[in-house]
């Protein structure tokens, strides 16, 4: 409490202390104004004049006004029942209670609030529910499984396909014991609640907006939410919508009009408040948060972003606990720095796949023979892992009686079999009536409705949109459909005087899908499959259509092309197959000669499933570079698929950075032995991992050349190596820049120079500059720059990967090469590359969006302009 002792007059002391009352008084102003009108010292016209304020800081300020005009007595009176009142909250305090206590009309407001989110949660949100279906949220909801950490802060191309199987096993195995409930995400590990921010990440229909229902529906049946009065939850669709400057109070009550009467109590009460923000992925300005602009009271109007980044930053209530939700694609653009807790959501194990067909099919019998059928099947008991596509093969089940033989074995015919399960859901009553009048009409009509999603699809994805207004041509045109709802969610947006409804797809996969249909079976020309999965830079275009090309090249494939023809009567144009067809092997025999990225056009084949395709592919050498993408099980089956279909010698096979361990090197071993040239650099490497290098370097007849760069392993994984080399005397150059590798290490390899290893480069591992005495006269051994040929290689090398790689992988690559020594840049080859990376910089710099990212280029341009 501030002292008040030192001025003479009480007037005067107002003044003097203005700024401190405010602070002191913001919290109790209403219940202080009640006291002013019961001693009379403040009229009822006074208070309703002090009511007028929007938010408690500023009533605060209206008191300390009219007080003004009172006098000197009024004054006095004033400090001295405000004293008191803080004196009672101070004394509470001590006693056990940090919470005051609170009126009966902010404990009625309180349980309405509850009794209006049970409501709003209590039904399933599912994507194809019919209209007036009600699903209860207790019947269906399945755990999920949270774990404390994230994957990371580097851009995914397309998140939805970094799951997989034995991935997710692995995450479960290794984070059991940081598994935590929903009701614990703001409880630290000693049952405190210091925890204030906390981030959920996960990819596309992982379960993230059904943990939010899960949190809003407990909370509405008073579990697990004990340490918050009130949840204030806001979606970052909604937010979208709002095109003006806004206070926080009038974003809460745009759907919570119920709180009006207490709401200055309830943002006054702040450390009792959660906010609940879902989706920031999905916000149009999720680029611009890092703002240098700030609100600070909840009635001050400002834009979406600037409360956004002030609510984050602890400037915008400062007490509330916020819980973010987002995919990992936008995760970069948080302000990172304020968040408590980092959050995993790892979707379903194998026992809630298990829990989720039960509740589904709600008959044991039919769940267990429906789950027998998709174990069966790898590819769709990868995608159960993930709630969304569970649902989405349980449809499929449901509709198709067990499959009929027809498994699906790619991810398009998992969509396209999707597709025909809820056209003949949602139209199989009213098609048999249309029929008997128009006879084969409705199925014109299907493939009508379907090609003007599609166009609206295509027309949004390459507009990077994925809301679509109703005044949009393309909406308009699906006015009046019935089927619109089966595929498309709907928000109305309401401003005053105006209402409008906005559409958006499920999932950003669906509109991908609905593109790719529209494509095939249209004039619409094929877009360059290159184009938009090789360029660098902006890391929200980098493979912005690498699903689209798969689910295009896919539907062009003959099977499913039959199926759609059949069943919703879309007929896909032939020169369009034939050109697909031809642009894969052209692109592939060119991609593997080159040794360019070749991932995504690998998944472009496995989804034709026409092994005639690979054996077409036949380039002068066989170069696989699928580097820098963290590799899923669907990754795997696309590149042994390709692999298993071609003979002979592999050139090159580059792992480099794709999260690649001892699990995924054994089940691709038989690959591995027909290598020439593996580099595994820039993966976390333990002895298990290496243990399968040595027994590689064993048994292979191919390999000489091996990339262990910045791995993680030390002297005891290349003691294993080395003893491996030393027996088949095959190896020729060993490259492990970056590691742990100390002068023990590198003298169990000294009898294995210049033969059979010819060239170890061990620079930026656990050694002195120089060359250890023992090892002298090893030239093969090169722990430090020197100016020669093979560092002007490498310096182009990295060069090279550099002006292909994402500002965020750019930046990793900068932190390994910038960590350099003065005497090198006295080489000749060191001064042109250092100086050919500065200008690499500036031209990022230039053309980069993001002011974070740009901050970070300039500190590294900064070190290289010495």
């Amino acid at each position: 409490m501030v002292e008040r002792d030192g001025c003479n007059s009480s007037l005067t002391a107002i003044r003097v202390l203005r700024v401190s009352l405010v602070d002191e008084l913001e919290g109790q102003i209403n219940s202080l104004l009640e006291i002013l009108v019961s001693q009379e010292l403040f009229t009822r016209d006074d208070r309703e004049e002090v009511l007028c304020e929007l938010g408690p800081r500023a009533r605060v300020r209206k008191v300390l006004d009219i007080l003004g005009f009172k006098g000197e007595e009024a004054a006095r009176i004033f400090l001295s029942i405000s004293s008191n009142h803080q004196q009672e909250a101070q004394k509470y305090s001590k006693e056990g209670n940090t919470d005051p206590p609170q009126s009966i009309e902010y404990n009625k407001v309180k349980q309405k609030h509850r009794d209006v989110l049970r409501r709003r949660s209590e039904s399933m949100l599912f994507y194809n529910t019919r209209h007036g279906e009600k699903i209860l949220f207790s019947e269906h909801y399945v755990n999920l499984l949270l774990v404390d950490g994230h994957q990371g802060l580097d851009i995914k191309r397309h998140e939805v396909l970094t799951f997989g199987q034995k991935r997710l096993s692995l995450q479960q195995k290794s984070a059991v014991h940081r598994k935590i409930a929903p009701g614990e995400l703001f409880l630290s590990e000693n049952g405190n609640r210091p925890i204030k921010k906390v981030l959920v990440t996960g990819v596309a229909g992982i379960g993230k907006t059904i943990l939010v229902q899960k949190m809003l529906f407990d909370f509405g049946a008073n579990k697990n939410c004990h340490a918050f009065d009130f949840v204030i939850h806001l979606t970052f669709r909604d937010l979208n919508l709002i095109d003006k400057p806004m206070s926080f109070q009038e974003l809460v009550l745009r759907k919570n009009r119920h709180l009006a009467k207490e709401l200055d109590n309830i943002l006054a009460n702040d450390d009792k408040l959660l906010i609940i923000l879902d989706g920031f992925d999905e916000f149009k300005h999720y680029r611009s948060c890092d703002v240098d602009v700030f609100v600070t009271e909840p009635d001050e109007e400002a834009d979406v972003v600037e409360i956004f980044g002030s609510l984050m930053l602890g400037e915008l209530l400062p007490n509330a606990s916020v819980l973010l939700t987002s995919r990992p694609t936008a995760i970069n653009h948080i302000p990172v720095g304020c968040i408590d807790r980092f959050v995993l959501i790892s979707g379903f194990s194998l026992v809630e796949v298990q829990d989720f067909f039960l509740r589904y099919f709600q008959d044991s019998t039919l769940a267990e023979r429906m789950f027998a059928v998709v174990s069966a099947n790898d590819l769709m008991l990868t995608l159960c892992y993930i709630p969304a596509f569970c649902y989405i093969v349980c449809c499929i089940l449901k509709e198709s009686k067990d499959l009929g033989g027809q498994s699906p074995k790619t991810m398009t015919d998992i969509y396209v079999q999707y597709l025909v399960a809820l056209l003949r859901s949602h139209t199989q009553a009213r098609a048999e009536t249309f029929l008997k009048e128009q006879n084969a009409g409705a199925d014109l009509q299907l493939s009508d409705v379907v090609l003007k999603l599609g166009r609206l699809a295509f027309q949004k994805l390459m507009e990077h949109q994925t809301l679509f207004y109703s005044s949009d041509r393309d909406v308009a045109a699906l006015k009046g459909c019935s089927l619109v709802s089966t595929f498309l969610d709907k928000t109305v947006a309401q401003e005053p005087g105006c209402t409008e409804e906005v559409y958006s797809f499920a999932h950003l996969t669906i509109q991908e899908f609905f593109a790719a249909v529209y494509c095939a079976m249209t004039d619409q020309p094929l877009p360059d499959a290159l184009q938009n999965s090789t360029s660098p830079g902006e890391g929200s275009s980098y493979g912005h259509l690498d699903l689209f090309n798969r689910f295009l090249s896919g539907i062009l494939s003959e099977r499913n092309a039959n199926l759609l023809s059949r069943q919703v009567g879309l007929c896909c144009h032939e020169d369009k197959v034939e050109t697909c067809r031809q642009r894969i092997i052209q692109e592939l025999t060119m991609l593997c000669e080159n040794g360019a990225h070749i991932l995504n056009h690998l998944h472009c084949l496995f989804e034709q499933q026409d092994p005639s395709l690979a054996l077409a592919v036949q380039p002068e050498t066989l170069r696989i570079n699928v580097s820098d993408e963290t590799l899923s099980q669907m990754d795997y089956n696309a590149i042994n698929y390709f692999l298993n279909l071609t003979k002979g010698t592999i050139s090159e096979l580059d792992l480099t950075g794709t999260g690649v361990n001892s699990e995924a090197l054994r089940d691709i071993q038989l690959l591995l032995l027909r290598c020439q040239s593996l580099w595994l650099g820039e993966n976390n490497l333990d002895m298990d991992a290496a243990q399968v290098i040595a027994d590689v370097l064993l048994s292979s007849e191919a390999i000489t050349h091996l990339g262990l760069g910045w791995s993680n392993i030390g002297d005891d994984e290349v003691l294993v190596l080395s003893s491996a080399i030393r027996m088949k005397k095959q190896l020729k150059e060993l490259w492990m820049e970056g590691n742990r590798v100390s002068h023990r290490g590198l003298l169990s390899l000294s009898d294995l120079t210049p033969y059979p290893l010819e060239r170890v480069v061990a620079i930026w591992n656990d050694l002195p500059d120089t060359n250890p005495e023992s090892l002298s006269s090893k030239e093969s051994i090169t722990v430090n720059f020197t100016d020669d040929d093979m560092w002007e290689a490498w310096g182009q090398w990295v060069l090279k990967r550099c002006e292909v790689s994402s500002n965020e992988k750019f930046v990793m690559v900068l932190h390994k090469v910038c960590n350099i020594s003065a005497h090198c840049l006295e080489a000749k080859w060191a001064k042109t590359f250092y100086m050919q990376l500065s200008q690499l910089i500036s031209d990022r710099i230039e053309s980069c969006t993001e002011d974070d990212m740009c901050k970070k280029l300039r500190k590294f341009k900064s070190i290289l302009d010495f």
